[in-house]
């Protein structure tokens, strides 16, 4: 069974295998999957959108990666473009492309002359986009942007979920260690829960330094960076 039967349980399938995934290697199953459902792609990979500009966090190979960046270097692409427009955008001859001039004819110049970028994004928020490189001139059709188009949408989901699940792990880490600290300031300077907590929030205020950051300080050393803060 394979995505060209737009079969639901195939998908179904596959966004289990994603969800499934163990967190590190969420992107690595995404774009394992992305060749063999569309099949014609030869090199892929995952840029996401971080503090307003796109950045490649995993590729199927250098070649990708290089696609990405020049696009990043030139600031035009179909990644650039799929992740801020939301919409997919296939190209067939690179070198001859009018939208994205500069880096059609250096990425030709690769040997990569057609490409199929989608975003990826959930309901709340557009992630990224996935990129799907081919050498051969006219590579994707229509089937192929479908297919795309439904996977996308599974592995948006799975992306997000994994990076929710690491945003909670990553509060629920800097919880614990302030707890931490905070009961090795109280029994130090004799202060209740409260106090603790202000001293913390204080020390970082004036030291314009993350929380868990000096909590992590006092839970390493036994004392604040400095006594003057205290």
């Amino acid at each position: 069974m394979t995505a060209r039967d737009g079969s639901a349980s195939y998908f179904a399938e596959l966004s289990r295998d994603l969800l499934g995934a163990p967190q590190k290697s969420t992107t690595d199953a995404v774009l394992g999957r992305a060749l063999e459902v569309v099949r014609s792609s030869q090199h892929a990979s995952v840029t996401m959108r971080r503090s307003g500009a796109s950045q490649t966090i995993a590729s199927t190979s250098d070649l990708a990666t290089e696609c990405d960046r020049l696009q990043h270097e030139l600031g035009e692409g179909p990644c650039v473009d799929a992740a801020l427009e939301q919409e997919p955008f296939v190209a067939g001859d690179l070198d001859g492309d009018p939208r994205w001039p500069s880096w059609g004819q250096r990425v030709a110049q690769l040997g990569v002359h057609s490409v199929l970028s989608v975003p990826l994004s959930t309901p709340s928020e557009v992630l990224g986009a996935l990129n799907l490189y081919a050498g051969p001139r006219h590579a994707f059709d229509r089937d192929d942007v479908d297919a795309a188009l439904i996977f996308t949408t599974h592995a948006a989901n799975a992306l997000g979920t994994a990076r929710l699940v690491t945003g909670l792990q990553t509060a629920m880490e800097s919880r614990h260690l302030i707890g931490v600290a905070q009961g090795i300031l109280m029994h130090t300077y004799d202060l209740d829960l409260d106090r603790s907590f202000e001293l913390l929030r204080r020390y970082s205020s004036h030291t314009n330094t993350k929380l868990r950051d000096v909590a992590r300080h006092v839970v390493e050393h036994g004392r604040l960076p400095t006594t003057s803060s205290s």
